[in-house]
């Protein structure tokens, strides 16, 4: 067996389709809105108060620089496959996550977008199954795919009802 065949994150005969990169966009402008405001906050304070409060504005701007390294990498660990019989939504970059979601167990697909991920032209489609922990989310779509990729789920979890 190759190293590749032993991986459980990488199937064999798979082949992968990534989401927009457009979500980076969107994951990057929330994160400027929640760590920016600590950031200007502790700007004030510092300037004001001056001395070891500069500490304050330090950590949501170091966290801020992380998030602007780390986001892409997240984003592109990001796909999705539509097998025959099921569908597979992998990501994570250290902490890697493998969801396989045979078509005959979803009870129902649904397709959101805020106003921000609107704006930017992408929807995130949920499949519902009977488990929680089996639910799989594929963010990033453009809208016109979220919404193919949803008409595709329903029909074929409606044509493939498993024991329900």
């Amino acid at each position: 067996m190759t190293a590749q065949q032993l991986d459980p994150f990488e199937p064999d005969g798979v082949t992968w389709s990534r989401v927009s990169d457009r979500l980076v966009r969107a994951r990057l402008v929330t994160a400027a809105i929640w760590l920016g405001l600590p950031v200007a906050g502790g700007v004030v304070l510092g300037a004001f108060v001056g001395g070891w409060t500069w500490i304050v504005p330090a950590v949501p701007a170091i966290l801020l620089i992380w998030t602007l390294w780390l986001v892409p990498r997240q984003v592109r660990a990001i796909g999705y496959a539509e097998r025959e019989d099921d569908l597979l939504v992998r990501k994570g970059v250290v902490f890697r996550k493998l969801v396989v979601v045979p078509y005959g167990r979803m009870q129902y697909t649904d397709v959101s977008s805020g106003p921000l991920t609107r704006s930017l032209g992408i929807a995130e489609v949920k499949l519902h199954t009977a488990s929680a922990s089996t639910d799989a989310t594929i963010p990033g779509l453009p809208t016109a795919e979220a919404a193919r990729v949803k008409d595709r789920l329903t029909s074929l979890g409606e044509s493939r009802l498993a024991g329900l």
